[in-house]
């Protein structure tokens, strides 16, 4: 599901709950066993933490094993994002019942952010807080549309996925009121724009997005490499 709105140069593993909420991951594969390094970040975390913390993992050594890399620990860096083998981009992502991975070669892609969420609307106190003005009067216009299109929780994913792609650019923190976004729903698409003033030439940002098995799906990359 999700490797159908990533650019060709990504290679992206996931994984949806089976019966009774459970993944159930191949206990015989390489990748399926937590690296040391990866459990000592975990070690006091409750259990759904854990398990959401191995699953994506799980997924993303998977990832990278179609680039060629041996698995190796992912490690979250100082503002959680993971640490990926040199010359390696990255985003994970994992919402109830669903986890994923992207991975590319940074050569072919310099970044790429990822992010899933259920299908529903976000609750009325979130909105006012990651929506800029000019974001809500579009919201309320898709709305009137069609009210079970859930705009503002693809809003909040598409600045989610932003973000994810804009950090390892910039090691810095960006605010949702930092990020503009268009969204396209025709063409299943969207633009953002990077209003912070550490933005740089990282300004830019197109996204694809998709729905289905409860979920809205989101996925960006710098727009000219889109």
């Amino acid at each position: 599901m999700i490797e159908s709105i990533l650019p060709a140069a990504a290679h992206a593993v996931e994984e949806f709950d089976g019966p009774g909420g459970q993944s159930h991951p191949d206990p015989a594969a390489d990748d399926d066993t937590p690296f040391p390094e990866e459990e000592a970040v975990i070690r006091d975390a409750v259990p759904k933490r854990r398990d959401e913390f191995r699953a994506v993992r799980r997924c993303a050594r998977r990832a990278l094993a179609r680039l060629g890399h041996a698995p190796v620990p992912l490690i979250p860096g100082p503002a959680g994002a993971p640490i990926w083998p040199a010359g390696i981009t990255g985003s994970m992502t994992h919402c109830p019942g669903y986890r994923a991975a992207a991975v590319a070669d940074r050569a072919q892609l310099p970044t790429i952010g990822i992010d899933a969420e259920p299908d529903e609307p976000l609750p009325r106190d979130v909105l006012g807080l990651i929506a800029r003005p000019e974001e809500l009067t579009r919201l309320a216009d898709a709305a009137s549309a069609d009210p079970s299109f859930h705009a503002d929780r693809l809003l909040f994913s598409a600045k989610e996925s932003v973000y994810k792609a804009w950090y390892p650019l910039t090691q810095r923190w960006l605010d949702f009121d930092e990020v503009s976004v268009t969204i396209d729903r025709d063409g299943r698409r969207f633009d953002a724009v990077v209003l912070a003033p550490s933005a740089g030439t990282f300004v830019r940002y197109a996204g694809t997005w998709t729905t289905g098995s409860g979920l809205i799906l989101t996925a960006c990359v710098l727009a000219d490499t889109a």
